[in-house]
C-alpha cells in the first residue's frame, strides 16, 4: 500500500498539477483555514456556553458570563484559532480567511480582483463547515443546556447557544444597529491595519515566522477592547457562514434574518457591510499615515547625493 496520498500522487505525475499549483489550490488553502478558524473559534464559544455549564464544571447548569473570565476564555480562544489558521493556510493563500482582508487586499494591496469572489465563497464554504463540526461535537451540551434554561432554539433564550455560532447586538443598542455597525467597521479597521502592519517589511517586521501569532493577538486585543458590542465578528464569512447553518439546525429567525422580537430585526447585514466597509478604511489609514512614509523614506534612500550623477557622467565620458 503506498504512502503517497491520491492527490499527491496526482501532482507527482502531473496531473491537475496548474490547478493545485494556482488558484484551485488556494481555495482549498482559504477553505480548510477558516474551518480551522470557525472549528476553535466557535469551539471555545461553545465551552463557555454549553460545554461548561453542562459538564458540572460551572456553579449550575446556566452559570455563563458571570465574570471576565468567560470572556476571556473567548478572546484567547479566538485568538488562537487566528493564529493556527493562518499557519495551516498562510503558505498557500496568504490566508486571508475573511473577506474583509480580501477585498482590502485587492483595493491597496494589488491582489487580483478575479480572485475575491472565489476567496469568498472559500471562506463562507469553510467556516460553514467549521460551524458543522462544533455542532457535531456540542449538539448534546447545546440541548442539555436550553433544557435546562426551559427554552428551544428559536425562542429568545435561545439566544444563548446561537451565539456559540454567531452574532448579535449588546440590548443598550435597543435594536438601533447604527451602534453595532460602527462597532463593526471600528473593529475591522484596527484588525485589517494591524495585518498589514504586521506583514509589511519595511516597518517593524516581525521576525521568525511570527506574524500569525502576533495577529492573532491583534484579534484577542479586539475583542477584549470592543468586543461586547456586537461579539466582534469583524470578519463576514466567520459571521455568515455559521449563521447559515445555525438557521438550518433550527434557530429560525435568530440566525436569518437576525431577528429577535423586542430586541433587533434584520441583523443580519450589519457584520457583512460593516467589516468589508471597515477592512478598507483601516488599510487605507495605514496607507496615509505610515505606509506612505515608508514608502518615500525608501525613495529618499535610492537617490544619489544631489550633484553626484553629474560628476559621475563627467568622469565615465573622461575615461
Amino acid at each position: 500500500m503506498s504512502d503517497i496520498s491520491p492527490l499527491r500522487n496526482a501532482v507527482r505525475h502531473g496531473s491537475g498539477l496548474k490547478q493545485l499549483g494556482g488558484t484551485w489550490g488556494e481555495l482549498l488553502a482559504e477553505f480548510l483555514g477558516t474551518f480551522v478558524l470557525i472549528s476553535f473559534g466557535d469551539g471555545v464559544v461553545a465551552m463557555a456556553v454549553a460545554a461548561l455549564p453542562g459538564s458540572g464544571r460551572a456553579a449550575t447548569p446556566t452559570t455563563i458570563f458571570e465574570a471576565a473570565g468567560d470572556w476571556l476564555l473567548i478572546t484567547w480562544g479566538w485568538a488562537l484559532a487566528v493564529t493556527l489558521a493562518i499557519y495551516v493556510g498562510g503558505g498557500v493563500s496568504g490566508a486571508h480567511i475573511n473577506p474583509a482582508v480580501t477585498v482590502a487586499f485587492a483595493v491597496r494591496r494589488k491582489f487580483p480582483w478575479k480572485k475575491v469572489g472565489p476567496y469568498i465563497v472559500a471562506q463562507v464554504v469553510g467556516a460553514f463547515a467549521g460551524a458543522a463540526l462544533v455542532y457535531l461535537l456540542y449538539h448534546d451540551a447545546i440541548d442539555a443546556y436550553n433544557k435546562a434554561v426551559g427554552t428551544g432554539r428559536g425562542d429568545p433564550k435561545g439566544l444563548a447557544t446561537y451565539s456559540i455560532f454567531a452574532t448579535f447586538p449588546a440590548p443598550y443598542f435597543h435594536g438601533n444597529p447604527v451602534g453595532p455597525l460602527i462597532d463593526q467597521i471600528a473593529g475591522t479597521a484596527f484588525l485589517v491595519m494591524f495585518v498589514v502592519a504586521i506583514i509589511d517589511l519595511r516597518n517593524t517586521a516581525v521576525q521568525a515566522n511570527l506574524g500569525p501569532f502576533m495577529i492573532g493577538l491583534a484579534v484577542a486585543a479586539i475583542g477584549m477592547s470592543i468586543g461586547a458590542n456586537a461579539g466582534y465578528a469583524i470578519n463576514p464569512a466567520r459571521d455568515f457562514g455559521p449563521r447559515l447553518f445555525a438557521w438550518l439546525a433550527g434557530w429560525g429567525n435568530t440566525a436569518l434574518p437576525g431577528t429577535v422580537d423586542g430586541s433587533f430585526s434584520w441583523y443580519f447585514w450589519v457584520p457583512i457591510v460593516g467589516p468589508l466597509v471597515g477592512g478598507i478604511i483601516g488599510v487605507v489609514i495605514y496607507d496615509w499615515f505610515i505606509g506612505d512614509v515608508l514608502h518615500a523614506r525608501a525613495r529618499l534612500a535610492e537617490e544619489p547625493p544631489p550633484g553626484r550623477t553629474g560628476v559621475d557622467d563627467v568622469q565615465a565620458a573622461e575615461s
